[in-house]
């Protein structure tokens, strides 16, 4: 009869991963040919992925409200007009 155990556990550094058998199972199969089958997490299709528009409009919303963009670039070339002089 074929016997399953289930296991979780983290991904170590190197993508390496350790598997602690419960101390029942461990004396009775030590020497034994084990499979394992690792079920990664589902990941985010393409269509669920958050655009690069769609974040910096996301962003955009957070910032906090100050100057505008006429304003700052008003700023911005007042400052490269010393510069010259």
């Amino acid at each position: 009869m074929q016997s399953a155990l289930r296991i979780e556990t983290k991904i170590l550094p190197g993508n390496r991963i350790e598997i602690n058998l419960p101390t029942e199972t461990a004396s009775t199969s030590v020497g034994q040919l084990v499979e394992v089958i690792v079920l990664l997490p589902e990941q985010k299709s393409a269509q669920e992925k958050q655009s690069i528009l769609q974040l910096l409009e996301e962003i955009h919303q957070h910032r906090p409200i100050g100057r505008s963009v006429e304003e700052i670039n008003r700023d911005l070339q007042a400052e490269r007009d010393t510069w010259d002089n």
